[in-house]
Protein backbone atom coordinates (compact mmCIF):
# COMPACT_ATOMS: atom_id res chain seq x y z
CA UNK A 1 0.00 0.00 0.00
CA UNK A 2 1.34 3.44 -0.90
CA UNK A 3 2.35 5.68 1.97
CA UNK A 4 -0.41 8.12 2.91
CA UNK A 5 0.41 11.73 2.08
CA UNK A 6 -0.52 14.21 4.79
CA UNK A 7 -0.29 17.93 5.29
CA UNK A 8 1.88 19.04 8.18
CA UNK A 9 1.58 21.85 10.72
CA UNK A 10 4.51 22.91 12.90
CA UNK A 11 4.39 24.05 16.52
CA UNK A 12 6.89 24.52 19.30
CA UNK A 13 5.18 21.96 21.54
CA UNK A 14 2.55 19.35 20.63
CA UNK A 15 0.54 17.97 23.55
CA UNK A 16 -1.49 14.76 23.30
CA UNK A 17 -4.38 14.72 25.76
CA UNK A 18 -6.40 17.54 27.35
CA UNK A 19 -6.31 16.18 30.89
CA UNK A 20 -4.89 18.01 33.91
CA UNK A 21 -1.29 17.22 32.93
CA UNK A 22 -1.51 18.29 29.29
CA UNK A 23 -3.51 21.45 30.03
CA UNK A 24 -1.14 22.42 32.85
CA UNK A 25 1.80 22.12 30.46
CA UNK A 26 0.03 24.25 27.85
CA UNK A 27 -0.87 26.96 30.37
CA UNK A 28 2.63 27.06 31.86
CA UNK A 29 4.25 27.36 28.43
CA UNK A 30 2.08 30.37 27.62
CA UNK A 31 2.83 31.91 31.02
CA UNK A 32 6.53 31.66 30.23
CA UNK A 33 6.24 32.98 26.66
CA UNK A 34 3.01 34.27 25.16
CA UNK A 35 4.44 33.78 21.66
CA UNK A 36 5.33 30.11 22.02
CA UNK A 37 3.19 27.95 19.73
CA UNK A 38 1.31 25.22 21.58
CA UNK A 39 -1.36 22.79 20.39
CA UNK A 40 -3.37 20.32 22.50
CA UNK A 41 -5.01 17.34 20.79
CA UNK A 42 -7.88 15.57 22.58
CA UNK A 43 -9.46 12.31 21.39
CA UNK A 44 -12.74 12.95 23.23
CA UNK A 45 -15.62 14.74 21.54
CA UNK A 46 -14.95 17.68 23.86
CA UNK A 47 -12.50 18.47 26.63
CA UNK A 48 -13.61 16.48 29.66
CA UNK A 49 -15.55 13.85 27.72
CA UNK A 50 -13.02 11.14 28.59
CA UNK A 51 -12.02 12.43 32.04
CA UNK A 52 -13.02 10.17 34.92
CA UNK A 53 -11.62 10.62 38.40
CA UNK A 54 -12.85 10.28 42.00
CA UNK A 55 -12.15 13.06 42.81
CA UNK A 56 -10.97 14.76 45.95
CA UNK A 57 -8.56 17.37 44.64
CA UNK A 58 -5.38 18.39 46.41
CA UNK A 59 -5.03 21.91 45.00
CA UNK A 60 -1.24 22.07 45.41
CA UNK A 61 -0.73 21.76 41.66
CA UNK A 62 -3.41 24.32 40.85
CA UNK A 63 -2.08 26.69 43.51
CA UNK A 64 1.32 26.99 41.82
CA UNK A 65 -0.06 27.00 38.28
CA UNK A 66 -2.96 29.45 38.65
CA UNK A 67 -2.71 30.98 42.16
CA UNK A 68 -5.88 33.05 41.66
CA UNK A 69 -8.01 30.08 40.54
CA UNK A 70 -10.79 31.00 42.98
CA UNK A 71 -11.11 34.52 41.57
CA UNK A 72 -11.12 33.08 38.05
CA UNK A 73 -14.14 30.92 38.81
CA UNK A 74 -12.60 27.44 38.90
CA UNK A 75 -15.25 24.75 39.51
CA UNK A 76 -13.51 23.86 42.79
CA UNK A 77 -16.06 24.80 45.44
CA UNK A 78 -17.11 21.86 47.65
CA UNK A 79 -14.61 21.78 50.51
CA UNK A 80 -14.19 18.54 52.46
CA UNK A 81 -15.94 18.91 55.82
CA UNK A 82 -15.89 15.35 57.15
CA UNK A 83 -13.45 12.51 56.48
CA UNK A 84 -14.48 8.90 57.25
CA UNK A 85 -12.66 5.60 56.90
CA UNK A 86 -14.51 2.30 57.48
CA UNK A 87 -13.66 -1.38 57.50
CA UNK A 88 -16.67 -3.35 56.26
CA UNK A 89 -18.00 -6.78 57.03
CA UNK A 90 -20.93 -8.22 55.12
CA UNK A 91 -23.50 -6.86 57.55
CA UNK A 92 -21.71 -4.16 59.50
CA UNK A 93 -18.90 -1.66 59.67
CA UNK A 94 -16.19 -0.34 61.97
CA UNK A 95 -14.87 3.19 61.67
CA UNK A 96 -11.13 3.71 61.93
CA UNK A 97 -10.47 6.84 64.04
CA UNK A 98 -8.87 9.62 62.05
CA UNK A 99 -6.06 10.08 64.59
CA UNK A 100 -4.73 6.63 63.68
CA UNK A 101 -4.24 7.62 60.04
CA UNK A 102 -0.99 9.25 58.91
CA UNK A 103 -1.35 13.04 58.40
CA UNK A 104 -0.82 12.70 54.64
CA UNK A 105 -4.11 10.74 54.46
CA UNK A 106 -6.19 13.67 55.68
CA UNK A 107 -8.61 15.19 53.16
CA UNK A 108 -9.28 18.40 55.09
CA UNK A 109 -8.36 21.42 53.00
CA UNK A 110 -9.13 19.43 49.84
CA UNK A 111 -12.12 19.75 47.48
CA UNK A 112 -14.65 17.35 45.98
CA UNK A 113 -14.68 18.09 42.25
CA UNK A 114 -15.62 16.86 38.82
CA UNK A 115 -12.23 16.67 37.10
CA UNK A 116 -14.04 16.72 33.77
CA UNK A 117 -15.39 20.16 34.65
CA UNK A 118 -12.03 21.28 36.07
CA UNK A 119 -10.41 20.33 32.75
CA UNK A 120 -13.10 22.19 30.79
CA UNK A 121 -12.32 25.30 32.85
CA UNK A 122 -8.55 24.82 32.43
CA UNK A 123 -9.07 24.55 28.67
CA UNK A 124 -10.86 27.90 28.72
CA UNK A 125 -7.91 29.46 30.56
CA UNK A 126 -5.48 27.95 28.05
CA UNK A 127 -7.45 29.14 25.01
CA UNK A 128 -7.62 32.67 26.40
CA UNK A 129 -3.82 32.59 26.49
CA UNK A 130 -3.62 31.50 22.84
CA UNK A 131 -3.30 27.72 23.13
CA UNK A 132 -4.92 25.88 20.22
CA UNK A 133 -7.07 22.98 21.46
CA UNK A 134 -8.58 20.48 19.02
CA UNK A 135 -11.08 18.00 20.52
CA UNK A 136 -12.22 14.98 18.51
CA UNK A 137 -8.66 14.53 17.22
CA UNK A 138 -7.34 11.09 18.10
CA UNK A 139 -3.58 10.73 17.72
CA UNK A 140 -3.12 7.40 15.97
CA UNK A 141 0.60 7.40 15.14
CA UNK A 142 3.89 8.90 16.18
CA UNK A 143 6.10 10.64 13.62
CA UNK A 144 9.82 10.04 13.98
CA UNK A 145 12.67 12.26 12.80
CA UNK A 146 15.97 11.53 11.10
CA UNK A 147 17.68 10.79 14.42
CA UNK A 148 14.92 8.42 15.54
CA UNK A 149 13.48 11.09 17.83
CA UNK A 150 9.74 11.73 18.22
CA UNK A 151 8.98 14.82 16.18
CA UNK A 152 5.19 14.75 15.97
CA UNK A 153 1.94 12.81 15.76
CA UNK A 154 -0.66 11.89 13.17
CA UNK A 155 -4.07 13.20 14.25
CA UNK A 156 -7.55 13.34 12.77
CA UNK A 157 -7.55 10.29 10.52
CA UNK A 158 -11.18 9.43 9.71
CA UNK A 159 -13.17 7.21 7.38
CA UNK A 160 -11.39 3.87 7.47
CA UNK A 161 -13.56 0.85 6.73
CA UNK A 162 -13.80 -2.08 9.13
CA UNK A 163 -11.13 -3.98 7.15
CA UNK A 164 -8.72 -1.03 7.36
CA UNK A 165 -9.24 0.15 3.79
CA UNK A 166 -9.99 3.76 2.94
CA UNK A 167 -13.72 4.44 2.69
CA UNK A 168 -15.37 6.98 0.36
CA UNK A 169 -15.14 9.72 3.01
CA UNK A 170 -11.59 8.92 4.09
CA UNK A 171 -9.56 11.79 5.54
CA UNK A 172 -5.84 11.07 6.05
CA UNK A 173 -5.43 13.41 9.01
CA UNK A 174 -2.49 15.72 9.54
CA UNK A 175 1.00 15.56 10.91
CA UNK A 176 1.34 17.88 13.90
CA UNK A 177 5.06 18.46 14.35
CA UNK A 178 6.83 20.03 17.31
CA UNK A 179 10.22 20.69 18.78
CA UNK A 180 8.90 18.56 21.66
CA UNK A 181 5.90 16.24 21.99
CA UNK A 182 4.24 15.71 25.37
CA UNK A 183 2.23 12.52 25.88
CA UNK A 184 -0.46 13.05 28.51
CA UNK A 185 -2.80 10.28 27.41
CA UNK A 186 -3.73 8.98 30.84
CA UNK A 187 -3.25 5.38 31.94
CA UNK A 188 -1.73 2.94 29.42
CA UNK A 189 -1.98 5.24 26.42
CA UNK A 190 -1.08 3.56 23.16
CA UNK A 191 1.54 6.14 22.12
CA UNK A 192 3.06 6.16 25.59
CA UNK A 193 3.25 2.38 25.54
CA UNK A 194 5.05 2.59 22.19
CA UNK A 195 7.72 5.04 23.34
CA UNK A 196 8.29 3.19 26.63
CA UNK A 197 9.06 0.06 24.61
CA UNK A 198 10.99 1.80 21.82
CA UNK A 199 13.36 3.70 24.11
CA UNK A 200 13.38 1.08 26.91
CA UNK A 201 12.23 3.74 29.37
CA UNK A 202 11.15 1.17 31.97
CA UNK A 203 14.59 -0.46 32.16
CA UNK A 204 15.38 0.92 35.59
CA UNK A 205 11.86 0.83 37.00
CA UNK A 206 9.78 -1.76 38.82
CA UNK A 207 6.81 -3.33 37.01
CA UNK A 208 3.83 -0.99 36.60
CA UNK A 209 0.77 -1.84 38.69
CA UNK A 210 -2.85 -0.88 38.16
CA UNK A 211 -6.34 -0.90 39.57
CA UNK A 212 -9.73 -0.69 37.85
CA UNK A 213 -11.81 2.23 39.06
CA UNK A 214 -15.57 2.28 38.45
CA UNK A 215 -17.80 5.21 39.31
CA UNK A 216 -21.45 6.19 39.35
CA UNK A 217 -23.08 9.56 39.99
CA UNK A 218 -26.27 9.38 42.07
CA UNK A 219 -29.00 11.87 42.92
CA UNK A 220 -29.98 10.98 46.48
CA UNK A 221 -32.64 11.89 49.02
CA UNK A 222 -31.82 15.44 50.26
CA UNK A 223 -32.35 14.28 53.87
CA UNK A 224 -29.39 11.88 53.46
CA UNK A 225 -27.10 14.28 51.67
CA UNK A 226 -24.13 15.66 53.62
CA UNK A 227 -22.23 18.08 51.38
CA UNK A 228 -18.47 17.83 51.81
CA UNK A 229 -18.46 14.34 53.38
CA UNK A 230 -15.77 11.94 52.17
CA UNK A 231 -15.95 8.22 52.97
CA UNK A 232 -13.54 5.41 52.06
CA UNK A 233 -13.98 1.72 52.87
CA UNK A 234 -11.96 -1.49 52.81
CA UNK A 235 -13.04 -5.10 53.29
CA UNK A 236 -16.36 -6.45 52.09
CA UNK A 237 -17.15 -7.50 49.40
CA UNK A 238 -13.59 -8.02 48.13
CA UNK A 239 -12.41 -9.35 51.46
CA UNK A 240 -8.81 -9.14 52.65
CA UNK A 241 -7.02 -11.25 50.05
CA UNK A 242 -7.77 -8.88 47.17
CA UNK A 243 -6.73 -5.23 47.13
CA UNK A 244 -9.25 -2.48 46.62
CA UNK A 245 -11.98 -0.45 48.25
CA UNK A 246 -14.67 2.15 47.79
CA UNK A 247 -15.10 5.89 47.80
CA UNK A 248 -18.28 7.87 48.46
CA UNK A 249 -18.10 11.64 48.03
CA UNK A 250 -20.98 14.05 48.77
CA UNK A 251 -20.75 16.97 46.34
CA UNK A 252 -23.36 19.71 45.94
CA UNK A 253 -26.91 19.59 44.51
CA UNK A 254 -27.81 16.42 46.48
CA UNK A 255 -25.43 14.36 44.38
CA UNK A 256 -22.83 11.82 45.41
CA UNK A 257 -20.01 10.02 43.65
CA UNK A 258 -20.02 6.29 44.40
CA UNK A 259 -16.94 4.40 43.24
CA UNK A 260 -15.03 1.19 43.67
CA UNK A 261 -11.39 0.37 42.85
CA UNK A 262 -10.24 -3.22 42.40
CA UNK A 263 -6.50 -3.84 42.29
CA UNK A 264 -5.76 -5.73 39.06
CA UNK A 265 -3.22 -7.92 40.85
CA UNK A 266 -6.02 -10.30 41.89
CA UNK A 267 -5.29 -13.99 41.34
CA UNK A 268 -8.70 -15.63 40.95
CA UNK A 269 -9.61 -15.31 37.24
CA UNK A 270 -13.27 -15.88 38.13
CA UNK A 271 -13.40 -12.55 39.98
CA UNK A 272 -15.57 -9.91 38.31
CA UNK A 273 -14.56 -6.38 39.39
CA UNK A 274 -17.75 -4.81 38.04
CA UNK A 275 -19.93 -7.20 40.01
CA UNK A 276 -17.90 -6.55 43.17
CA UNK A 277 -18.78 -2.88 42.73
CA UNK A 278 -22.46 -3.66 42.24
CA UNK A 279 -22.49 -5.97 45.26
CA UNK A 280 -20.87 -3.26 47.42
CA UNK A 281 -23.92 -1.04 46.99
CA UNK A 282 -26.03 -3.67 48.77
CA UNK A 283 -24.08 -3.28 52.00
CA UNK A 284 -26.56 -1.96 54.62
CA UNK A 285 -24.60 1.31 54.97
CA UNK A 286 -24.78 1.93 51.22
CA UNK A 287 -28.26 0.54 50.62
CA UNK A 288 -29.67 2.96 53.18
CA UNK A 289 -27.83 5.92 51.63
CA UNK A 290 -28.94 5.11 48.07
CA UNK A 291 -32.55 4.13 48.86
CA UNK A 292 -34.89 6.48 47.01
CA UNK A 293 -32.02 7.77 44.88
CA UNK A 294 -31.29 7.53 41.18
CA UNK A 295 -28.09 6.64 39.30
CA UNK A 296 -27.48 9.26 36.59
CA UNK A 297 -24.04 8.38 35.14
CA UNK A 298 -21.49 5.55 34.99
CA UNK A 299 -17.91 5.18 33.85
CA UNK A 300 -14.70 3.22 34.38
CA UNK A 301 -10.98 3.58 33.85
CA UNK A 302 -7.75 1.99 34.94
CA UNK A 303 -5.74 3.67 37.71
CA UNK A 304 -1.97 3.55 38.12
CA UNK A 305 -0.85 2.23 41.50
CA UNK A 306 2.80 1.30 41.05
CA UNK A 307 3.97 4.50 42.69
CA UNK A 308 7.45 5.97 42.85
CA UNK A 309 9.44 2.82 42.04
CA UNK A 310 7.36 2.11 38.92
CA UNK A 311 7.87 5.49 37.24
CA UNK A 312 9.72 4.90 33.95
CA UNK A 313 12.25 7.36 32.65
CA UNK A 314 9.83 10.12 31.73
CA UNK A 315 11.85 11.97 29.10
CA UNK A 316 12.75 10.50 25.73
CA UNK A 317 14.24 11.87 22.50
CA UNK A 318 11.81 14.56 21.41
CA UNK A 319 9.31 14.39 24.22
CA UNK A 320 8.07 13.53 27.69
CA UNK A 321 5.52 11.41 29.56
CA UNK A 322 3.18 13.45 31.77
CA UNK A 323 0.69 12.57 34.51
CA UNK A 324 -0.80 9.10 34.45
CA UNK A 325 1.24 8.28 31.33
CA UNK A 326 4.16 8.22 33.76
CA UNK A 327 2.13 6.67 36.62
CA UNK A 328 1.99 9.45 39.23
CA UNK A 329 -1.03 8.42 41.35
CA UNK A 330 -0.60 8.31 45.13
CA UNK A 331 -2.36 5.01 45.92
CA UNK A 332 -3.25 5.38 49.62
CA UNK A 333 -4.40 8.98 49.09
CA UNK A 334 -6.28 7.96 45.89
CA UNK A 335 -5.01 11.14 44.30
CA UNK A 336 -3.04 11.89 41.14
CA UNK A 337 -4.49 15.06 39.64
CA UNK A 338 -2.21 17.33 41.66
CA UNK A 339 0.85 15.36 40.53
CA UNK A 340 -0.39 15.50 36.94
CA UNK A 341 -0.46 19.29 37.19
CA UNK A 342 3.00 19.41 38.79
CA UNK A 343 4.37 17.20 36.01
CA UNK A 344 2.83 19.35 33.29
CA UNK A 345 4.33 22.47 34.83
CA UNK A 346 7.77 20.83 35.14
CA UNK A 347 7.74 19.54 31.55
CA UNK A 348 6.74 22.97 30.25
CA UNK A 349 9.60 24.65 32.10
CA UNK A 350 12.13 22.12 30.81
CA UNK A 351 10.90 22.54 27.22
CA UNK A 352 10.88 26.34 27.51
CA UNK A 353 14.51 26.36 28.68
CA UNK A 354 15.50 23.95 25.89
CA UNK A 355 13.76 25.93 23.15
CA UNK A 356 15.28 29.15 24.50
CA UNK A 357 18.70 27.53 24.19
CA UNK A 358 18.01 26.64 20.55
CA UNK A 359 17.47 22.94 21.22
CA UNK A 360 14.83 20.63 19.73
CA UNK A 361 14.19 16.89 19.60
CA UNK A 362 16.62 15.98 22.37
CA UNK A 363 15.89 14.38 25.76
CA UNK A 364 14.58 16.73 28.45
CA UNK A 365 16.64 15.25 31.28
CA UNK A 366 15.86 18.27 33.47
CA UNK A 367 12.18 17.24 33.47
CA UNK A 368 12.89 13.67 34.55
CA UNK A 369 15.19 14.95 37.30
CA UNK A 370 12.55 17.38 38.58
CA UNK A 371 9.95 14.60 38.63
CA UNK A 372 12.23 12.52 40.88
CA UNK A 373 13.27 15.31 43.25
CA UNK A 374 10.44 17.87 43.28
CA UNK A 375 6.87 17.89 44.66
CA UNK A 376 5.86 14.69 42.85
CA UNK A 377 8.70 12.77 44.45
CA UNK A 378 7.94 14.25 47.87
CA UNK A 379 4.34 13.08 47.52
CA UNK A 380 5.05 9.56 46.24
CA UNK A 381 8.16 8.47 48.15
CA UNK A 382 6.55 8.23 51.61
CA UNK A 383 3.82 5.88 50.31
CA UNK A 384 5.95 3.77 47.99
CA UNK A 385 5.73 0.59 50.08
CA UNK A 386 1.95 0.48 50.56
CA UNK A 387 1.14 -1.32 47.30
CA UNK A 388 3.96 -3.90 47.61
CA UNK A 389 2.91 -4.60 51.21
CA UNK A 390 -0.69 -5.16 50.17
CA UNK A 391 0.51 -7.46 47.39
CA UNK A 392 2.78 -9.53 49.65
CA UNK A 393 0.79 -9.80 52.86
CA UNK A 394 -2.81 -9.00 51.92
CA UNK A 395 -4.92 -5.95 52.68
CA UNK A 396 -5.22 -6.39 56.46
CA UNK A 397 -1.50 -6.89 57.21
CA UNK A 398 -0.64 -4.47 54.41
CA UNK A 399 -2.88 -1.84 56.00
CA UNK A 400 -1.15 -2.19 59.36
CA UNK A 401 2.40 -2.28 57.98
CA UNK A 402 1.70 0.42 55.42
CA UNK A 403 0.23 2.67 58.10
CA UNK A 404 3.29 2.12 60.30
CA UNK A 405 5.64 2.83 57.39
CA UNK A 406 3.84 6.06 56.47
CA UNK A 407 3.81 7.24 60.10
CA UNK A 408 7.51 6.38 60.50
CA UNK A 409 8.46 8.28 57.36
CA UNK A 410 6.32 11.25 58.43
CA UNK A 411 8.40 11.48 61.61
CA UNK A 412 11.88 10.22 60.66
CA UNK A 413 11.93 10.90 56.90
CA UNK A 414 13.14 7.42 55.92
CA UNK A 415 11.70 3.89 55.77
CA UNK A 416 12.87 0.89 57.75
CA UNK A 417 11.79 -1.24 54.78
CA UNK A 418 13.77 0.65 52.15
CA UNK A 419 11.95 0.38 48.83
CA UNK A 420 10.01 -2.84 48.35
CA UNK A 421 9.48 -4.47 44.95
CA UNK A 422 6.08 -5.25 43.46
CA UNK A 423 6.97 -8.65 42.04
CA UNK A 424 4.73 -9.89 39.24
CA UNK A 425 2.85 -7.76 36.75
CA UNK A 426 -0.94 -7.77 37.03
CA UNK A 427 -1.20 -10.05 34.00
CA UNK A 428 1.31 -12.51 35.48
CA UNK A 429 -0.53 -12.51 38.80
CA UNK A 430 -3.60 -14.12 37.23
CA UNK A 431 -3.95 -17.72 38.41
CA UNK A 432 -5.28 -20.76 36.57
CA UNK A 433 -9.05 -21.19 36.65
CA UNK A 434 -8.83 -24.74 37.98
CA UNK A 435 -6.96 -23.56 41.08
CA UNK A 436 -9.62 -21.09 42.25
CA UNK A 437 -13.31 -21.31 43.13
CA UNK A 438 -15.95 -19.96 40.78
CA UNK A 439 -17.60 -16.86 42.26
CA UNK A 440 -21.39 -16.66 41.98
CA UNK A 441 -22.66 -13.09 42.04
CA UNK A 442 -26.23 -12.02 42.87
CA UNK A 443 -28.24 -10.84 39.90
CA UNK A 444 -28.45 -7.03 39.78
CA UNK A 445 -31.79 -5.81 41.07
CA UNK A 446 -32.13 -2.82 38.72
CA UNK A 447 -32.54 -0.44 41.67
CA UNK A 448 -29.23 -0.41 43.53
CA UNK A 449 -27.25 -2.61 41.16
CA UNK A 450 -27.30 -2.82 37.38
CA UNK A 451 -26.09 -5.09 34.60
CA UNK A 452 -23.07 -3.88 32.65
CA UNK A 453 -24.77 -3.03 29.37
CA UNK A 454 -27.47 -0.99 31.09
CA UNK A 455 -24.82 0.95 32.99
CA UNK A 456 -22.71 1.50 29.86
CA UNK A 457 -25.71 3.31 28.36
CA UNK A 458 -25.26 5.85 31.19
CA UNK A 459 -21.73 6.63 29.97
CA UNK A 460 -23.07 7.97 26.64
CA UNK A 461 -20.53 5.77 24.85
CA UNK A 462 -20.67 5.70 21.07
CA UNK A 463 -18.37 4.37 18.36
CA UNK A 464 -18.87 4.52 14.63
CA UNK A 465 -19.41 0.83 13.88
CA UNK A 466 -17.92 0.79 10.37
CA UNK A 467 -14.32 1.40 11.45
CA UNK A 468 -11.48 -0.96 12.32
CA UNK A 469 -11.73 -2.50 15.77
CA UNK A 470 -9.40 -0.53 18.04
CA UNK A 471 -8.79 -3.58 20.28
CA UNK A 472 -6.06 -5.59 18.56
CA UNK A 473 -5.33 -9.27 19.18
CA UNK A 474 -1.71 -10.22 18.53
CA UNK A 475 -2.90 -13.80 17.98
CA UNK A 476 -6.66 -14.23 17.38
CA UNK A 477 -6.48 -17.90 18.40
CA UNK A 478 -5.28 -17.26 21.97
CA UNK A 479 -8.63 -16.33 23.60
CA UNK A 480 -10.20 -19.70 22.74
CA UNK A 481 -7.13 -21.96 22.56
CA UNK A 482 -5.20 -20.63 25.58
CA UNK A 483 -7.18 -18.23 27.77
CA UNK A 484 -10.42 -20.21 27.77
CA UNK A 485 -9.04 -23.60 28.91
CA UNK A 486 -6.44 -22.14 31.28
CA UNK A 487 -8.14 -19.05 32.71
CA UNK A 488 -11.82 -19.42 31.70
CA UNK A 489 -11.13 -16.38 29.46
CA UNK A 490 -11.21 -13.65 32.14
CA UNK A 491 -11.85 -10.90 29.55
CA UNK A 492 -15.51 -11.88 29.93
CA UNK A 493 -15.33 -10.59 33.51
CA UNK A 494 -12.55 -8.03 33.95
CA UNK A 495 -13.97 -5.68 31.29
CA UNK A 496 -16.38 -3.24 33.03
CA UNK A 497 -18.26 -2.57 29.78
CA UNK A 498 -19.07 -6.05 28.47
CA UNK A 499 -16.82 -5.70 25.42
CA UNK A 500 -15.62 -9.31 25.38
CA UNK A 501 -17.80 -12.40 25.07
CA UNK A 502 -17.31 -16.11 24.54
CA UNK A 503 -20.25 -17.30 22.43
CA UNK A 504 -21.22 -20.94 22.74
CA UNK A 505 -23.69 -22.35 20.22
CA UNK A 506 -24.86 -25.94 20.12
CA UNK A 507 -22.80 -28.04 17.75
CA UNK A 508 -20.23 -25.29 17.18
CA UNK A 509 -16.86 -24.40 18.65
CA UNK A 510 -16.80 -21.43 21.09
CA UNK A 511 -16.23 -18.01 19.49
CA UNK A 512 -14.51 -14.96 20.97
CA UNK A 513 -16.44 -11.77 20.17
CA UNK A 514 -15.24 -8.18 20.64
CA UNK A 515 -18.07 -5.64 20.99
CA UNK A 516 -15.77 -2.64 20.64
CA UNK A 517 -18.74 -0.27 20.43
CA UNK A 518 -19.19 -0.70 24.20
CA UNK A 519 -15.61 0.27 25.08
CA UNK A 520 -15.29 3.04 27.68
CA UNK A 521 -11.52 3.31 27.10
CA UNK A 522 -10.54 2.03 30.55
CA UNK A 523 -7.57 -0.01 29.12
CA UNK A 524 -8.05 -2.88 31.60
CA UNK A 525 -7.83 -5.47 28.81
CA UNK A 526 -4.41 -4.15 27.77
CA UNK A 527 -3.25 -4.60 31.37
CA UNK A 528 -4.91 -7.72 32.78
CA UNK A 529 -5.07 -10.15 29.84
CA UNK A 530 -2.96 -13.07 31.16
CA UNK A 531 -1.47 -13.75 27.72
CA UNK A 532 -0.82 -10.03 27.07
CA UNK A 533 -2.49 -10.56 23.73
CA UNK A 534 -4.68 -7.42 23.64
CA UNK A 535 -3.45 -3.97 22.66
CA UNK A 536 -5.77 -1.00 23.15
CA UNK A 537 -5.38 1.70 20.49
CA UNK A 538 -7.29 4.90 19.82
CA UNK A 539 -10.49 4.61 17.80
CA UNK A 540 -11.69 7.34 15.48
CA UNK A 541 -11.57 10.80 17.07
CA UNK A 542 -14.59 11.81 19.11
CA UNK A 543 -15.65 8.22 19.72
CA UNK A 544 -15.97 6.65 23.15
CA UNK A 545 -17.68 7.86 26.31
CA UNK A 546 -19.11 11.32 26.74
CA UNK A 547 -18.91 11.72 30.49
CA UNK A 548 -20.98 14.44 32.17
CA UNK A 549 -19.53 15.89 35.38
CA UNK A 550 -17.17 12.96 35.99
Amino acid sequence: MAETEREAMEYDVVIVGAGPAGLSAAIRLKQLDADIQVVVLEKGSEVGAHILSGAVLDTSGLDVLIPDWKAKGAPVKVAVKKDNFFMLGEGGSMRIPNFLLPPLMSNHGKYIVSMGNVCRWMAEQAEEMGVEIFPGMACSELVYGDNDEVKGVVAGEFGKEADGSHGPNYEPGMELLGKYVFLSEGVRGSLSKEVIAKYDLAAGADVPKFGLGMKEIWDIDPDKHREGTVTHTLGWPLGWKNGGGSFVYHLDNNQIYVGYIVDLSYKNPHLNPYMEFQRFKHHPMMADLLKGGKRVAYGARAVTKGGFQSIPKSAFPGGALLGCSAGLVNLPRIKGNHNAMHSGKAAAEAAFDAIGAGRAGDTLDAYDAELRSGPVSRDLKPVRNVAPMNGRWGMLAGLALGGFDMWFQSIFKFSLFGTLKHGKSDAEATGKAADYPVITYPKPDGTLSFDRLTNVSFSATNHEENQPCHLHLADPSIPINVNLPQFDEPAQRYCPAGVYEVIREEGKDPRFVINFQNCVHCKTCDIKDPSQNITWTTPQGGDGPNYPNM
